[in-house]
């Protein structure tokens, strides 16, 4: 299969131009077709000439995945399902700012990307990882998403989330070059400070991202404040327990300037007791660290209840008289499948590629 154009760096580019007998500037025109006017073909090229244009389609993809369906919300978020190169399929969710519920004050758009087909951590909530794991997204796959995002709703995106399918640490090496063309001057020089990166709770690629020299922001997908709790639904915590985790997060605060964010979805009779609360206050005092809580969204083939209202209002009242920033997410997308990777599962189970 042939690489992925949008997926290289602006050094490689001009160095492949370089051994193709081409003038240096055709790689700034290259990458203004690509991140800033988007182009969707070779054929859009228009200042390019036809001999060059040829040898890149001769060469490379253009972009790693296409467009086949799109799922929009009445809160105005829209899930986009990409067909990738081998046939496989990922998500994305674009997000709208919406003042009236959220308390924001803008008209920003957040993009919630995937990093891996499938998931191989095996939270028991999550439709992600039903269908097992299949592969790593490469570069151009994951930051193609925001390109094909911005497309097809016309809007730039102001923020990035890694939240999507898969767990994004797991992917470390894809997912720096990724954001290195996110955040690149050339490419789509969105600020470092935009980008979320989520986990849950991978402790050796936790320190390793702290190091990192971008003020990258950190959401930990805690969804237990115990390693009871957690034990029971994320396997993960079996490898790296809270305290390892605790001290992992202790160390990213001691380089990082950014606050930490705590996600925690509330799930019926399993984390949404009292006790759970008062605990996981307990974790965001040490770690200054503010908590979303998103109420669960219910997936097919899964077991798993959304709290009553009133009961995920009691739990955010118990944070808040704890002196913790914490705020409930009543989730967007609820009407379109928007839980991750259920609407990936659905339609590779239709093709058969779900065994």
């Amino acid at each position: 299969m042939l690489p992925i154009l949008s997926g290289m760096s602006p050094e490689s580019l001009a160095d492949w131009l370089r051994l193709a007998g081409q003038p240096a500037f055709r790689c700034s025109q290259i990458l203004d077709w690509i991140w800033k006017k988007q182009a969707d073909s070779f054929a859009a090229m228009s200042n390019l000439p036809a001999t060059l244009r040829n040898d890149l389609s001769e060469n490379f993809r253009l972009h790693g995945l296409s467009h086949t369906h799109t799922q929009g919300a009445a809160d105005a978020t829209r899930k986009f399902l990409f067909r990738l190169g081998d046939g496989r399929y990922v998500e994305s969710v674009l997000m709208a700012a919406n003042p009236a519920l959220y308390g924001e004050s803008s008209d920003r758009h957040t993009l919630c990307v995937s990093s891996q087909v499938g998931c191989a951590y095996g939270c028991k909530f999550c439709a992600s990882g039903l269908a097992g794991f299949a592969r790593h997204l490469q570069p151009g796959e994951i930051a193609g998403q925001v390109l094909a995002a911005q497309r097809l709703s016309g809007e730039r995106v102001d923020n990035l989330v890694f939240m999507g399918m898969g767990e994004p640490l797991a992917n470390f090496d894809h997912l720096l070059a990724a954001i290195a063309l996110i955040t690149g001057p050339k490419t789509l020089h969105l600020g470092a400070r935009h980008l979320t990166v989520s986990t849950a709770g991978l402790v050796p690629q936790i320190r390793q991202l702290a190091e990192h020299p971008q003020q990258i922001r950190l959401a930990v997908s805690l969804h237990g404040a115990s390693d009871e709790v957690r034990d029971k639904i994320m396997p993960v915590n079996r490898k790296w327990p809270l305290a390892e985790l605790l001290d992992a997060l202790d160390y990213w605060n001691s380089l990082k300037k950014q606050k930490l964010t705590l996600e925690y979805i509330l799930i019926a009779n399993i984390n949404d007791s009292q006790e759970q609360a008062i605990l996981l206050a307990r974790h965001a005092r040490r770690l200054h660290a503010k908590i979303n809580l998103i109420p669960y969204n219910t997936v097919d083939g899964l077991e798993w209840q959304r709290p009553a209202e009133s009961h995920c209002l009691a739990f955010l009242a118990t944070l808040g008289r704890a002196g913790v920033t914490a705020t409930l997410r009543l989730e967007k997308g609820h009407d379109i499948d928007a839980a991750c990777g259920q609407l990936r599962l659905k339609q590779e189970t239709t093709e058969g590629l779900v065994h």
